[in-house]
């Protein structure tokens, strides 16, 4: 089951959004029915202390398989280089798993998904990364697609230490796996036999991440994700019936996952979420009913003591008054316990929302800070676009600048709901009326590529501001050249930022 990866912008962009999103640290709160908890070694790498070796041991899932990394921690990341051997074909271990994906654990029992490893027909294969982190545990997965956010029960290695190894060991450190039960459907694996002569491995995983998504409930708990998953799985079909380029077919394909995969994930949440409001009903109800049995009881007793000093007559009134007057109490008691759960239960709607936005965005941060440097500001994510990226005195972009930018619409793609403003600025050289109507064809050049790449032309604005909002010293020629730049602002309500605000 050999791939062939190609260097081709539109499925590059796709794959750094899929692959980013699910790179993100997790350590999510699953239903403990879902996971098993397992411990691991882990290595706290030194900064600046040089490249050394850990070796990974195959598990009962793949005995024979093995492998080795070399990894050097550095100020901006720890670069791992991994290298394995002897690993049987996904399916192998099960007809849901098509792929292998390399994994980070932090001793406080987060995970990330450091990206999809490729395994030719002999079982070797290869990965080069960049973990956050310096102190981690690495394992490897059989996963069902790339794109899953937590790691799968079916461990195939683990990392080691050789005697040689540089870093501090970090014995016992815990964390979960998905079972692999919720990768298939009414309890049966995925029959998928993959055929890679005519069909590329994406498809699978698309086709697998779609009917996966469905058997856990997305079409009632997701709804709109899962539809986005549905008409992008059904594009790349289409695209594969037609004979289309291979490159599209891979594209459309890691969309798929990418939206499917966001599906299951929102489903799990929003199931969990429903469990906790059953529970917080059930323990109102249950409040309710002691205090309405307590009320009653105490009602009785009254009714009794009056008995005992009154006629009996005069009693049982004055005890039918009183259990009424406790039902009622036992009402109003349930009636405000029902009405503070469903407040709670609103703000934790609301401080999820905002935990979502706020990821949303920190993601989006770091895809585009992998194209061009980007900032986080009031107005949005501002993406900087230095004049080298022109030619001189000129508004034609450089193949560089159309590389980048290419990248930079793959990523605004995936994540619907953002609007791009373009602003041209210049130093002080020349005249204000020539850097400004520069400023406007440099602005205007970004926007009708950005455009020619897809992107909609009513979501991008461009418009050129001259020698206004310099950044630094006009005075200095390092100072012009920050000066000289095309910066593009961000925005959307997805990642809370909006149009209009002031610098």
């Amino acid at each position: 089951m050999k791939r062939v990866w190609k260097l081709l912008v539109p499925a590059v962009c796709v794959f750094l959004s899929a692959g980013i999103a699910a790179a993100q640290q997790n350590k999510k709160e699953v239903p403990p029915e879902d996971v098993v908890t397992r411990s691991i070694k882990a290595v706290g790498y030194t900064v600046g202390g040089g490249a050394t070796k850990v070796i990974f041991l195959g598990t009962t899932a793949a005995p024979n398989a093995s492998g080795e990394a070399k990894v050097q921690a550095k100020t901006g990341g720890t670069d791992i280089d991994l290298k394995v051997k002897g690993m049987p074909q996904p399916t192998a271990l099960g007809a849901e798993f098509l792929t292998y994906v390399l994994w980070t654990i932090t001793p406080d029992g987060s995970t990330s998904n450091l990206g999809e490893i490729p395994i030719d027909k002999n079982g070797d294969g290869k990965l080069s990364v960049t973990a956050q982190s310096q102190t981690f545990a690495m394992i490897v997965t059989a996963e069902p697609y790339f794109a899953v956010q937590l790691p799968s029960e079916v461990v195939v290695l683990e990392n080691d230490t050789k005697k040689n190894t540089k870093g501090k060991i970090f014995p016992d450190n815990n964390y979960q796996l998905m079972k692999r039960s919720q990768y298939t459907k009414l309890g049966n694996p995925l029959a998928l036999t993959p055929d890679l002569k005519k069909v590329p491995l994406d498809m699978y995983e698309a086709r697998n991440a779609v009917d996966i998504a469905k058997s856990r409930g997305a079409e009632q708990y997701a709804p709109d994700v899962f539809a986005k998953a549905s008409s992008s799985l059904q594009m790349a079909e289409n695209a594969l019936s037609s004979g289309a380029d291979k490159s599209q077919i891979i594209t459309n394909a890691r969309q798929t996952i990418q939206f499917a995969e966001d599906a299951r994930a929102l489903t799990a949440e929003r199931q969990e979420a429903e469990r906790i409001q059953k529970e917080k009903d059930a323990a109102a109800a249950a409040a309710a009913a002691e205090a309405s049995a307590k009320a009653k009881a105490e009602a009785d007793a009254e009714a009794k003591r009056q008995a005992e000093l009154t006629e009996a007559r005069e009693a049982q009134m004055k005890a039918e008054a009183a259990a009424e007057a406790a039902q009622q109490q036992a009402a109003a008691a349930a009636q405000q316990a029902a009405l503070q759960a469903k407040e709670q239960a609103a703000r934790d709607e609301a401080a999820r929302a905002q935990a979502q936005t706020a990821a949303l965005r920190a993601q989006l941060l770091k895809q585009l800070n992998d194209v061009l440097q980007t900032t986080d500001t009031p107005r949005g994510l501002v993406v900087n676009m230095a004049d080298v990226l022109f030619e001189t005195n000129k508004y034609a972009l450089s193949q560089d600048a159309q590389l980048k930018l290419a990248k930079l619409s793959g990523i605004i793609q995936a994540h619907p709901g953002l609007n791009l403003a373009i602003e041209g600025y210049t130093d002080t050289t020349g005249t204000p009326d020539y850097n400004l109507n520069l400023s406007q064809q440099r602005a205007d050049s970004v926007r009708t590529f950005l455009i020619s790449q897809g992107l909609s032309a009513d979501t991008i604005t461009a418009k050129g501001l001259g020698q206004a909002d310099p950044v630094a010293d006009n005075s200095t020629a390092a100072g012009r050249k920050q000066n000289r730049r095309v910066e593009i602002i961000v925005s959307g309500e997805v990642i809370g930022a909006k149009m209009g605000l002031a610098r």
